[in-house]
């Protein structure tokens, strides 16, 4: 089955399933989903807890944000300090150079959706994991031995300009898997909608990628304004 285009379309697998009522909370890849009803995830690990909730792992999914209006920030003289990925044991230091200090925001409001999106031509080959910093806060990683991320970050984004940072660390240490340039990594952040089980990127804004043929760590800065 050939894999999607991210020029055209992105489809996001989703399917019914109904869940057991538990006193817990429900987490999907981390992120708090309480009150999702009637949604199956495909190739997924569940694990529940000793205070019973419920921890999904499922690759490929992520929890999104369908209604966006965002509260201008109050300006700051003081800069947030960059997040922390949660994976220490890969990462011990702060990327170098350091994610840029977010630009200020604007008063408003954001009206159009945005999306991130991988497209790999054959999962883990590439031997690149990739960071994801927005606005100097670590936003995820996305690992080459995944499946596709389709993910909304539109609640990530401030009215006007953005600061969008991806840093590409080669995570191969013995033989490589790879050293052809037909195998590629692609992210791709644009303006998008989503119908029928579909994403649809209409207004590609950023596109970064790496091949197994390249064996260097590589840190490129975007600059995304929305509107």
């Amino acid at each position: 089955m050939p894999r999607p285009s991210a020029r055209i379309a992105i489809t996001v697998a989703a399917s019914l399933l109904p869940m057991l009522a538990l006193a817990g909370s429900v987490f999907l890849n981390g992120v708090k989903i309480d009150g999702v009803t009637n949604t199956r995830f495909e190739k997924a690990t569940v694990r529940i807890d000793a205070e019973g909730n419920v921890h999904i792992d499922a690759p490929g999914y992520a929890a999104r944000v369908t209604t966006v209006t965002p509260t201008p920030a109050t300006p700051s003289t003081a800069t947030p300090p960059a997040a922390t990925p949660p994976d220490a044991g890969v990462v011990a230091q702060a990327p170098a150079p350091a994610a840029p200090t977010a630009p200020t925001s604007v008063p408003g409001r954001i009206t159009q959706r945005y999306w991130l999106v991988t497209e790999q031509t054959t999962p883990g080959m590439t031997d690149f994991d990739i960071d994801v910093y927005v606005n100097s806060r670590w936003l995820r990683r996305l690992r080459n031995n995944e499946d596709q991320v389709v993910m909304d970050i539109t609640s990530q984004l401030r009215p006007g300009a953005n600061a969008v940072t991806l840093i590409a660390r080669k995570q191969a240490t013995g033989n490589r898997r790879s050293t052809s340039a037909q195998n590629v990594f692609k992210v791709i952040i644009g303006e998008g909608n989503e119908g029928g089980g579909n994403v649809m990127i209409d207004t590609p804004l950023i596109r970064f990628q790496k091949t197994a043929a390249d064996a260097q760590d590589a840190t490129e800065e975007f600059t995304l304004t929305t509107r």
